[in-house]
C-alpha cells in the first residue's frame, strides 16, 4: 500500500515538472517567432562618368584586295576626323576586320534556286571610342554624319553610359538602406509598445540602375541601364528582429 502510494506520488510530480517544461518551451517557441520584419531603401541619382561610342565602316569590291585598300583609306579618314575633334588615339581602338563573300541569287518559278553568282566581298570594321570625356564624344556622336560627307559609309550606334565608382556608391546605399530599415522597425516597435531586440536575418535585394525619371521596369535579377547619362540607383535590405 505504502509502495503504491510512494509510486503515485512520484508520477504527479513527474507530470507536473513535466507540464511546467512543456509550457516553458512553449512560450519560448512563441517568443522566437515574435518578430518585426521590415524593407529598407538605398536611394541616389547620379551622373554617368564614362562613356563608350562605337560606329561600324564597311567597303564592297569584287577583289579581296580592293576591298581592303578602300577599308583601310576609310580607317585613316576616320582616325583623322576623331583626332582633329580632339580625341587621343589611346581612346580609339578599331577591331579585326571581319568579310563576307557576296552572291546574288536567281530563283525559278517554284522558288528553288536557279543559280549563285559570286559578286565580290564585303569588308567590315567596327571602331570604339572610350572616353571620360563624356559631353565631348556626346556631341562628336550627334556630328558623326559629318563622315559620310568624306566618302566613308559610317554607321553610327547610340553612345552607352557607365559609372566608374560603382562599388563605392553601393557600399554608401547599402548603408542608407540598412538605416532605413532599422528605423523603419523602431518605429513599428514604439508604436506597438514594444522591444526591439537583437537582428536575427538580413538579407540584401538586388542592385538596380534605371534613366532618371523614366518609367523603365525593375528587372528580377537587376537592371542597368546603360543608355542614359544621368541615372538613379537603387537598392533594398531586409531587417528581420527579434521582438522583447
Amino acid at each position: 500500500m505504502l509502495k503504491n502510494s510512494l509510486n503515485v506520488i512520484i508520477l504527479s510530480i513527474a507530470l507536473v515538472i513535466s507540464a511546467f517544461l512543456f509550457s516553458n518551451a512553449f512560450q519560448n517557441r512563441n517568443k522566437s517567432n515574435d518578430t518585426i520584419s521590415v524593407t529598407g531603401l538605398g536611394k541616389t541619382d547620379f551622373v554617368s562618368d564614362l562613356i563608350v561610342w562605337t560606329g561600324s565602316f564597311s567597303k564592297k569590291s569584287s577583289t579581296l584586295k580592293d576591298a581592303y585598300a578602300s577599308l583601310d583609306a576609310d580607317r585613316e579618314k576616320i582616325k583623322s576626323y576623331l583626332s582633329a575633334k580632339g580625341i587621343p588615339s589611346t581612346d580609339i581602338v578599331f577591331s579585326a576586320i571581319s568579310f563576307n563573300k557576296d552572291f546574288e541569287t536567281t530563283y525559278n518559278e517554284n522558288g528553288t534556286i536557279r543559280q549563285s553568282i559570286f559578286t565580290g566581298f564585303t569588308l567590315n570594321q567596327i571602331v570604339t571610342i572610350q572616353s571620360k570625356d563624356v559631353n565631348k564624344i556626346e556631341d562628336i556622336s550627334r556630328q558623326s554624319s559629318e563622315l559620310i560627307n568624306t566618302g566613308v559609309e559610317f554607321y553610327s550606334n547610340a553612345p552607352e553610359y557607365y559609372y566608374t565608382k560603382l562599388a563605392e556608391l553601393k557600399i554608401k546605399m547599402i548603408a542608407e538602406a540598412t538605416k532605413d530599415a532599422s528605423n523603419r522597425a523602431k518605429s513599428i516597435a514604439e508604436n506597438a509598445d514594444a522591444g526591439l531586440g537583437n537582428l536575427k536575418k538580413s538579407d540584401m535585394g538586388v542592385f538596380q540602375i534605371i534613366a532618371q525619371n523614366s518609367s523603365e521596369d525593375y528587372s528580377y535579377g537587376g537592371s542597368f541601364n546603360t543608355n542614359s547619362k544621368n541615372k538613379t540607383a537603387t537598392i533594398t535590405i531586409k531587417l528581420v528582429y527579434q521582438v522583447d
